[in-house]
């Protein structure tokens, strides 16, 4: 029988957020260790025991080179980490940044500018490096939604919100990086735009043709919209950030109709464009 030629696995999603932290974290571990055999084992391990910072960087190290239940996924290529872990990453890796530059800033201060650049020599550069280890993972843990956006297959990000549109059953789940907030049926959704509202849903009438001729193919109109938002805001000179809602107006829940599922705030252009593709494709439902 003729056999198949044999297909080499490729890494799922988040792979490599998990590696870059690993690797982050046993470089740090590396230093440590180095730093211990030259102040001496006995003498750094008492001197350790009585320091507070100490057991936060042996925690912080801990999570970053074990990363307890983390598992890349297809379904959440931005999330391979369970949400307690990133919490606790972000608070660490913000403590030790505090610790970082605040004793580089008193070393600066007292010892001059001569003294660090031969201070920054003699650790070939770890005064300059720590720092950015510690924002880098501050950065790779920020919030963020599951997935970027993408209007064909029904998925928007907006923030650290991301929805997803099942056209079949015409039901919508939203998620807040990765917890899930709840499922909804996209009929009873909608978007607000709470300021400005002129501006933001604002349409050039010279785009017309462009938006008609992209709304015949699947996910066109939601582009086109997307685009054509963007444009009007840079006419208008939109400059300052705005807020987007989406709205739960349900007629069976008695008492609990027009909620506010989630506020977001537009800081990108990428969100906006989000936003009003979202807006286009529930209007469509």
């Amino acid at each position: 029988m003729a056999r198949a030629n044999p297909t080499r696995a490729e890494p799922a999603p988040g792979a490599g957020t998990m590696f870059t932290l690993r690797a982050i974290g046993l470089v740090l571990l590396a230093r440590w260790l180095y730093s211990m055999a030259q102040m001496g084992y006995g003498e750094s391990l008492s001197a350790m025991a009585s320091s507070p910072w100490a057991s936060i960087n042996g925690v912080f190290l801990f999570l970053l080179i074990a990363l307890p239940g983390a598992r890349a996924r297809a379904e959440r290529p931005f999330h391979p980490l369970p949400q307690w872990l990133r919490q606790a990453l972000r608070l660490f890796a913000f403590l030790c940044l505090l610790f970082a530059v605040w004793s580089i800033g008193v070393f600066v201060w007292a010892a001059g500018g001569r003294r660090t650049v031969n201070a920054i020599a003699e650790t070939n550069g770890w005064l300059v490096a720590a720092p950015i280890l510690y924002a880098a993972v501050l950065w790779i843990c920020r919030p963020r939604a599951l997935w970027r956006t993408n209007a064909a297959a029904r998925r928007f990000a907006v923030g650290r919100y991301a929805v997803s549109l099942d056209t079949a059953t015409r039901t919508v789940v939203v998620w807040v990086e990765s917890r899930k907030l709840g499922q909804y049926d996209a009929r009873e959704l909608s978007v607000k735009w709470p300021a400005a509202s002129a501006i933001e849903r604002g349409r050039p009438t010279a785009q017309a043709p462009a938006s008609a001729s992209a709304s015949a193919t699947p996910g066109g109109a939601a582009a086109a919209a997307g685009h054509q938002g963007g444009a009007a805001l840079r006419a208008h000179g939109w400059a300052r950030r705005s807020q987007v809602e989406l709205l739960w107006d349900s007629p069976a829940a008695i008492g609990h109709n027009r909620q506010t599922i989630f506020r977001a705030t537009l800081a990108t252009d990428g969100d906006r464009t989000s936003a009003h593709a979202l807006d286009a494709t529930l209007r469509q439902v």
